[in-house]
């Protein structure tokens, strides 16, 4: 399947919840990181989700935050990464980082970029919300 979305996160799932009408999934996605998703139980049962299955982790670029500092916030995702290239466009910037051994992508205003002041090898959280990772089996 291709999508238009610029990151995929493939791991193993290692925790289901479920409630009565959503499910988190947590995906192991290295050693170090986990990614959390919150679908409906109708797609967990639809994709046959279980503990130790295979998954992959969709996130739209557009949907991830960029912190210099790690937050608390509602996002279940905050994951520390390390900027590998900074592309500006005439209004809004590409990110691309390193995760572990995986690359994920950031797009965010050049406004953000100033104000953060964000360059290649700075370190930065990537932040999405569970809702916002779609996932794929």
């Amino acid at each position: 399947m291709r999508t238009s979305a610029r990151n995929e996160l493939s791991g193993k799932i290692t925790e289901i919840k479920s409630g009565g009408v959503m499910s988190e999934v947590v995906i192991k996605v290295s050693d170090e990181i986990s990614v959390c998703a919150t679908i409906t139980n109708d797609a967990k049962e639809s994709l046959s989700l279980s503990v130790g299955g295979e998954i992959s982790a969709i996130i739209k670029s557009s949907l991830v935050i960029l912190s210099k500092e790690k937050v608390s916030a509602s996002a279940r995702n905050n994951i520390k990464t390390v900027v590998v290239d900074v592309t500006k466009g005439a209004v809004n910037s590409t990110v691309k980082l390193k995760i572990a051994d995986k690359n994920l992508c950031a797009i965010v205003t050049n406004d953000a970029i100033e104000d953060l002041q964000i360059k290649k090898n700075d370190s930065v959280y990537a932040i999405f919300k569970a809702s916002s990772v779609i996932l794929v089996a």
